[in-house]
């Protein structure tokens, strides 16, 4: 496959420069690695039709509480000249704007939590979120959605958010754009509300549309007005339909129910997960 060009260097070469930053709650050096320079654009890794299949279905990693890593978590940091601090929290943080994803050069390398990256793993890059974190990462032109674990410093050029994994570019379908506008929200453990099935996960089908154009249309209006995780399906009585989901909680599920209604797509029916 045609690999794309990386615009700019990343995180990982096992060299390291060693700066003191105050830190506010003691007294300890902390490492940072620095990003690489004159080794070359990034590539993708030569894989299989089958591979990349695989890496598209990768089960998202179960969100829990992560204790924080003894490296990379600041409170500052110094990259290229520029400081970079780092956020206390990662509670309701969201933001849109580009993502680009890193591979084949830098795999098997230390990343700043010390973690060896892994482009076969949903894992992530951010410049400011402590780490590690879990946080659900969102492509704004086809709906496709994961969750990544947080546990590198990057991306440094300011048009670009995070830098995800090989495989979590696949699971959003643009490994071979190599860049793609997103959403991030990060997700921390949270005890679920009363009256949510949380055991048992549901899909909601809707709509009934003549072509696939038609529905690719209706998908992109919803996904417009609020990103979520969809595809398009063949109906069993013809034609083409939605499929949003899944859903695990059940104020979630209905308040995609009345959007859906709300934009005209059609009542939605209730489906059990797989």
């Amino acid at each position: 496959m045609i690999a794309p060009v990386r615009h700019y260097p990343k995180f990982g070469q096992k060299v390291f420069l060693f700066i003191v930053v105050p830190l506010l709650w003691s007294c300890a050096v902390v490492p940072v690695p620095q990003p690489p320079t004159g080794t070359g654009p990034d590539r993708a890794p030569a894989v299989s039709r089958a591979e990349l299949v695989r890496l598209s279905q990768l089960p998202d990693p179960k969100v829990t509480a992560l204790q924080k890593s003894a490296t990379g978590n600041g409170p500052e940091y110094v990259v290229w000249g520029k400081t970079y601090r780092v956020q206390p929290s990662a509670e309701g943080y969201r933001e849109d704007g580009v993502s680009s994803w890193y591979g084949a050069k830098f795999h098997g390398r230390r990343t700043s939590s010390g973690e060896p990256f892994d482009m076969y793993q949903l894992t992530a890059a951010h410049r400011s979120l402590p780490m590690p974190v879990f946080a659900r990462v969102t492509n704004l032109r086809n709906g496709l959605s994961t969750i990544v674990k947080i546990n590198d410093r990057g991306p440094f050029h300011e048009d670009r958010i995070i830098d995800l994994s090989y495989a979590a570019a696949v699971k959003l379908d643009f490994h071979n754009s190599g860049t793609a506008r997103v959403r991030v929200e990060a997700l921390t453990e949270a005890a679920p509300a009363k009256n949510e099935r949380l055991n048992d996960s549901y899909f909601l089908h809707a709509g009934l549309f003549e072509t696939a154009e038609q529905a690719q249309q209706a998908l992109q209006n919803l996904i417009a007005v609020e990103p979520l995780s969809a595809q398009i399906i063949a109906r069993g009585q013809g034609g083409f339909g939605l499929r949003l989901g899944p859903f695990t909680a059940a104020a979630e599920r209905q308040r995609f129910e009345a959007l859906l209604i709300a934009l005209d797509i059609g009542l939605p029916t209730l489906v059990p997960g797989r």
